[in-house]
């Protein structure tokens, strides 16, 4: 395969990467909800703010999410906000593979 036939597809696995950190995945969601500065995912994640401050430059890298300073903090928004679906879909996806599995043991 040439390299040029992978181009196009650089930016979504970029994307499929950087959401697939659990913590990246959980700061998504929760600035799905609303935006969100730093601090505030600090509390939510009990991690240091260098480690939370580096997850979100990926998601921002990767075009996930947008930032905004204000002041001292900095405040995130989702700019992809097809993710927010994405990850729902998954979500329920594996809930009703593991109620076909366990109707599969239980019978």
């Amino acid at each position: 395969m040439q390299k040029s036939s992978i181009v196009p597809f650089e930016n979504p696995s970029l994307v499929f990467k950087a959401l697939s950190h659990p913590a990246r995945l959980f700061m998504v969601e929760e600035i799905g909800r609303g935006e969100k500065c730093v601090c505030e995912l600090v509390k939510r994640l009990e991690l240091d703010p260098s480690t939370v401050s580096k997850h979100l430059t990926v998601l921002r890298n990767a075009g996930v999410l947008a930032d905004e300073k204000r002041g001292n903090q900095v405040f995130y928004r989702v700019r992809m906000e097809c993710v927010l679906g994405f990850s729902s879909c998954v979500r329920e996806a594996l809930v009703a593979q593991a109620k076909e599995q366990l109707e599969a043991v239980v019978g």
